[in-house]
């Protein structure tokens, strides 16, 4: 094995990510070091980059969170796994860890926030939550391509799963771009007739070609005419018009006040989505309609296996949805990106040597 790292660090906001070179950092008993396979391009890393969101390493750092690979040094019962690194590892020892609510453990790690991520070609990490990919998911899709379990879909799932959706409720899915399909499809997969939403006709295609129920492109409507075209929808589709599950995606203003305004009679909306910007709603609302809105942090470690036995089993086909681009390409990808030219999720795969 070779004993240098490779790595593209985050040097200053809207700069070009510096490919760097060093040792290969020295482990202790409780980590392991993780040649990475696979590492996705999240909104988070946008929002790191572009968007100014501070980090909680000061700069440089390596970004990156959504992120797979194998174990080449740590204990020997882990020393040649195939795993993903949970995007959020938690102590699993405090209050909140013991009460069920690790993924916002306030002694958290996450990469490429609180140390380097991976955009690199190793990454060194604590072991205790790793989660352990069987070869039989293997046999479906490539370890790179299962990075996106880190993120892009235990996101989504956690959410859906704490939302209580019930099977025949109506989901509403607010921008379905490299998270919000997963949850459309996952939503899809609990029992819901689910309505997808966003301003790309291409990706609307996408939710329809994968059994949607029903799409709608919002770009040039207003809240009022959205409101009554989806209950023109659930009328054609046989949903409820009470207790709607609304999933904000998009991390957007726009998408946020439009997902309070869907607000009814028992619905919940579910914020997943990040943005700076603030919103001025009418908080009566939630009274008057006995409705909820409920917060999301990445995914506790707990749920993962749920996702990859969901992910083996066939019911949530992956590759579909997923572009692998060399790594060595970053600064174009991340500047496609924020130009919102791809419709499929990327993940940068490893081509230093």
């Amino acid at each position: 094995m070779s004993n240098i790292l490779y790595s593209w660090q985050m040097t200053e906001l809207n700069a070009p990510f510096q490919p760097v070179k060093t040792s290969l950092p020295e482990i202790n008993e409780n980590e392991v070091l993780v040649k990475v396979a696979g590492c996705g391009v999240c909104h988070t890393d946008l929002s790191f980059w572009h968007y100014g969101v501070p980090t909680k390493k000061p700069l440089p750092l390596v970004l990156g969170h959504e992120i797979s690979g194998t174990v080449v040094s740590g204990p020997a019962n882990w020393v040649g796994k195939n795993v993903i690194i949970p995007a959020v590892l938690p102590c699993g020892e405090c209050e909140l860890c013991r009460n069920s609510r690790s993924n916002i453990c306030q002694k958290q790690l996450m990469p490429g926030n609180d140390f380097d991520g991976g955009f690199s070609s190793h990454i060194k990490v604590p072991h205790k939550f790793l989660c352990k990919i069987y070869d039989g998911v293997l046999q479906k899709y490539s370890l790179a391509q299962l990075s996106v379990v880190a993120d892009a879909i235990s996101t989504p799932y956690q959410v859906i799963a704490k939302s209580n959706l019930q099977e025949g409720d109506f989901a509403i899915v607010i921008g379905v771009g490299g998270v919000g399909i997963y949850a459309a499809l996952i939503a899809k997969i609990f029992g819901a007739k689910v309505l997808a939403l966003d301003i790309d006709d291409n990706k609307l295609a996408i939710a329809t070609q994968n059994g949607i129920d029903s799409v709608l492109n919002i770009k040039e409507l207003g809240i009022k005419e959205i409101k009554g075209q989806i209950k023109n929808i659930t009328k054609e589709i046989g949903a409820s018009q009470y207790m709607w599950k609304i999933y904000e995606m998009s991390g957007t203003k726009s998408g946020q006040e439009l997902g309070f305004a869907l607000l009814g009679y028992a619905s919940t909306l579910s914020i997943v989505g990040f943005t700076l910007d603030k919103l001025e709603v009418r908080l009566s609302n939630l009274m008057a309609f006995d409705s909820t809105v409920i917060g999301t942090w990445g995914c506790k470690p707990e749920l993962y296996p749920e996702v990859v036995n969901l992910v083996s089993s066939g019911a949530l086909p992956i590759d579909r949805f997923i572009q692998t681009i060399p790594m060595s390409q970053i600064n174009e990808v991340f500047q496609n990106t924020l130009a919102h030219k791809y419709s499929k999720r990327t993940v940068l795969v490893p081509d230093f040597e």
